[in-house]
C-alpha cells in the first residue's frame, strides 16, 4: 500500500451523529435523551415533538446517515482504502456506547471519528467529545480494553463540503424566474446558539464576538457568494441568519431568525431569496421543518419567491473529502507530511482541540482533545 493511501494507525472510522426518532413511539424518549438533566416536563416534550409527529414521528437523519455510510464505504472501496466504517449516535440507536463496544469486540484499537457537524461550537464539537469520554468511561468500567479515538478536524472549508453547496445554490437560482434571479438575496442559515456559546467557540485565541462559530460560517458564505458570482456574473446580496432557537427567551441567542429576515427582505423590496443551509450536513428535521415547512410558509404568506438549496448529504465529493481527511490525519499521526485541503481565509483547522476550546458551562471530561483523560 502506498503511503498516501495508508490509513495506519487507524483501523476503523466511526461516523458519530445526533440521532433521531424512527417512529411516533420514539419521539418523546428521544427528546428525553436530548434534554436529559434540564428538568423539562414530559408534557412540554410532547409539544416540542409536534414537529416530528407532522412527519409520522420519523426524523430523516438516520436514513441520511445510512446513505452517508453507503457513500463512504463505496468511496473507500473504489479508492482501495481498507478501512471499516461504523456508526453511532448521541441520542438514539445505534447508540455510541454500543457501537464502540462492538468496535472493541471486533478488535478496533485506533479509531478516527467523523462528527456530522462541520463547525466549532460546544454542541457541535466539545459535546461530542464529552459523549466519547462518557462512552469510554462506561466501557472501562466493564473491563474492556479502550481504543484511542481521534476526532477529525473541522471540515467546513474543505472543497468537498463547499463545492456541493455552491452547486446547490446555482441550481436553486436557476429555478427562480429569470426576471428576479440575478437580484435574489442569499440567506445563509445555521443553528442559532446562545451568544455566550458563540463567543467562546473555538480555541481561546479565537474567543470574542461570535467566536470561531460565526467566523467560520461567514467564511463559507463568502466563498459561496464569490463562486456564484464567478459562475453567473451576478453579485447577490447576502446575510448570515439563524434558525431553530430552542432556549429560554431571556437568554440572548444569535439573530436574526430566518423568518424575521424574510420579513425584512420583503419589506425592503427584495424580489426573491434562496435559503442556503450551510450549517447543516444533511436535510434532517431542522431543515425539513424549520426551512422547508415554517420558513417556506412565511415566504408564501409574504408573497416572496423563495427556494431552499441542497445540503451536502451523501454527495460523493463529500465522501471523498472524508477519505482525504482520514488519510491526512493518518499521515500526520505517523509523522509524515500531508496536504491539508482548505478553501477561504481561515485555513485548515486544528487536529487536536486545545485546552479551553468551546468550553462547557460545567466542566466535564472530553476525549479526543488536549485535555482528554484518555491518551
Amino acid at each position: 500500500m502506498s503511503d498516501q493511501h495508508d490509513p495506519a494507525p487507524y483501523d476503523a472510522l466511526l461516523l458519530l451523529s445526533f440521532g433521531g426518532p424512527e417512529g411516533p413511539d420514539d419521539v418523546v424518549p428521544f427528546l428525553e435523551n436530548v434534554t436529559r438533566g434540564r428538568g423539562i416536563p414530559k408534557e412540554r416534550l410532547k409539544e416540542v415533538g409536534q414537529h416530528y409527529f407532522l412527519f409520522g414521528g420519523v426524523s430523516p437523519i438516520n436514513d441520511q446517515n445510512r446513505a452517508l455510510l453507503d457513500a463512504l464505504r463505496t468511496d473507500f472501496e473504489q479508492a482501495g482504502l481498507d478501512l471499516p466504517v461504523y456508526w453511532g449516535n448521541r441520542n438514539w440507536a445505534p447508540y455510541l456506547t454500543d457501537t464502540l463496544r462492538e468496535m472493541i469486540t471486533d478488535g478496533r484499537r485506533h479509531i478516527a471519528v467523523l462528527t456530522t457537524s462541520a463547525y466549532a461550537s460546544y454542541s457541535g464539537c466539545r459535546q461530542y467529545r464529552e459523549n466519547l469520554a462518557d462512552a469510554l468511561a462506561t466501557l472501562e468500567a466493564e473491563g474492556l480494553p479502550l481504543p484511542r479515538v481521534d476526532k477529525l478536524r473541522h471540515y467546513f472549508n474543505h472543497p468537498g463540503f463547499v463545492g456541493p453547496m455552491v452547486e446547490g445554490v446555482l441550481a436553486s437560482l436557476a429555478e427562480l424566474d429569470p426576471a428576479v434571479r440575478d437580484r435574489a438575496h442569499l440567506a445563509f442559515t445555521t443553528h442559532s446558539i446562545p451568544e455566550s456559546a458563540a463567543d467562546s467557540s473555538g480555541p481561546v485565541t479565537e474567543h470574542g464576538e461570535g467566536g470561531a462559530y460565526v467566523r467560520q460560517h461567514l467564511d463559507v458564505a463568502r466563498m459561496i457568494v464569490d463562486a456564484v458570482r464567478e459562475e453567473t456574473g451576478a453579485n447577490h446580496p447576502w446575510k448570515l441568519v439563524y434558525q431553530s432557537r430552542s432556549g429560554a427567551p431571556h437568554i440572548p441567542w444569535l439573530e436574526p431568525d430566518i423568518c424575521d429576515h424574510l420579513e425584512e427582505l420583503h419589506a425592503a423590496g427584495a424580489p426573491a431569496a434562496v435559503m442556503v443551509p450551510i450549517g447543516f450536513v444533511s436535510d434532517h428535521m431542522e431543515v425539513l421543518y424549520d426551512l422547508d415547512t415554517e420558513a417556506t410558509a412565511k415566504a408564501a404568506e409574504l408573497g416572496l419567491p423563495v427556494r431552499r438549496s441542497a445540503t451536502v448529504g451523501a454527495d460523493p465529493r463529500f465522501a471523498a473529502a472524508v477519505r482525504e481527511l482520514v488519510l491526512e490525519r493518518a499521515a500526520r499521526e505517523r509523522g509524515s507530511k500531508a496536504e491539508r485541503c482548505a478553501l477561504g481565509a481561515l485555513g485548515a483547522s486544528h487536529d487536536l482541540c486545545p485546552i479551553g476550546c468551546c468550553p462547557a458551562r460545567a466542566e466535564r471530561p472530553a476525549a479526543a482533545g488536549a485535555d482528554s483523560p484518555y491518551a
